[in-house]
């Protein structure tokens, strides 16, 4: 457990001094970042919406099947 606050101590402490020299190189990151990732989520929620709805086709076909097999 002392070992883990220690830690903790000084990765706030290395973080706290990282920012405070490499500020304007960290915004400089994340400006240029935060849109790529903005596009890579929309991807990926394109994809999960195709996904969903090709699984809503997949059930209904599943269940007429299944209705005329009842028949």
């Amino acid at each position: 457990m002392l070992a883990l606050i220690i830690g903790l101590i000084v990765a706030i402490v290395a973080a706290y001094i990282g920012l405070a020299y490499w500020l304007s190189d960290v915004v400089a990151v994340l400006k240029g970042s935060i849109p790529l990732m903005f596009f890579c989520g929309g991807i990926l929620a394109v994809i999960a919406g195709i996904t969903s709805i090709k699984d809503e086709i997949e059930a209904k076909k599943l269940e007429e099947e299944q209705k005329k097999e009842q028949k």
